[in-house]
């Protein structure tokens, strides 16, 4: 039986996982809020909804997996606002779900190691929704046997969102913070790693997604410049340095993140275990990110 991917925002992420299962014969639905996506979804095989908007009561009877990419607001996760007794009714006949979340749930750990085991303790409030999301789709799981599988994913780089860009025109920055870690995760492998969780479905895991090397942001815009040859960008001290309130609030938290259970449970053998490994993989592909 053909199998059908409903993807509740169908991003960055949702499209790597789609190149991935498309050639196999997989059937995607793919929701995006703009009307002008449709086309470009179109032409990478998705059969587009614009959601919010339309009636897709008919594709969730049809769906055998989901995938929710739509991050939660003020009032809650978009999804179960609004399709909670649709996901009821259907849950019997999805055999995985994955919930995509992000490590920032874990809070502030002054650069210290945590894993799915740790206690979520956010100190952003883009965090605490997360929590309160991932809450509430345990909450349907429980009730409804529906197959979840949750994914706290670490900062998100690939082709068109890597720091060459920005290193080529002179405005990458080096902000420095003692101590100030990052966990990462290059889009191909979030995409290997939901490929085999959907191979190997395990309702009720929860699994980090980043690589292998933790590292200071700096650390990352200096390998980008001298993989292209290029001065270093100057450092600027974090408590001195301009930054949007969205940009300071991401080095609230420093951590170290680990990624055992992917290898153990799912077998995956990350593509790009370090952020030197896909720096250079997207250079050699013409990918300036």
């Amino acid at each position: 039986m053909a199998k059908t991917l409903l993807s509740f925002g169908h991003g960055y992420s949702a499209r790597a996982l789609a190149r991935r299962l498309l050639p196999t014969g997989w059937r995607i639905i793919g929701t995006t809020r703009k009307p002008d996506r449709t086309e470009e979804l179109r032409n990478e095989g998705i059969s587009p909804r614009i959601w919010p908007g339309t009636d897709i009561s008919a594709d969730l009877e049809q769906a055998t997996h989901l995938l929710i990419s739509a991050g939660p607001g003020a009032e809650g996760d978009p999804v179960l606002n609004a399709l909670r007794a649709d996901l009821v009714n259907a849950a019997p006949h999805i055999e995985w779900a994955g919930y995509l979340s992000t490590t920032g749930v874990y809070g502030d750990h002054g650069g210290g190691w945590v894993d799915e085991s740790t206690p979520l303790s956010p100190t952003t409030k883009r965090g605490k929704l997360r929590v309160d999301a991932e809450a509430a789709w345990q909450g349907l799981a429980t009730e409804t046997g529906l197959p979840l599988h949750i994914f706290r994913l670490a900062g998100i780089y690939g082709p068109g969102r890597g720091p060459f860009a920005k290193v080529r025109a002179g405005t990458a920055r080096r902000i420095v913070k003692p101590g100030q870690v990052f966990s990462r995760i290059h889009v191909e492998d979030i995409a290997q790693v939901l490929a085999a969780s959907i191979a190997r479905p395990n309702p009720g895991a929860i699994y980090n997604l980043c690589d292998d090397d933790p590292a200071p942001p700096e650390d990352v815009i200096a390998h980008a410049a001298e993989l292209l040859g290029l001065p270093l960008p100057p450092a600027e001290d974090f408590d001195t340095a301009e930054l949007t309130p969205m940009a300071r609030s991401f080095y609230a938290e420093s951590k170290r993140v680990t990624n055992d259970r992917i290898k153990e449970e799912l077998g995956v053998k990350l593509k790009y275990p370090t952020y030197r490994d896909g720096l250079a993989a997207l250079l050699a592909d013409g990918e300036d990110g």
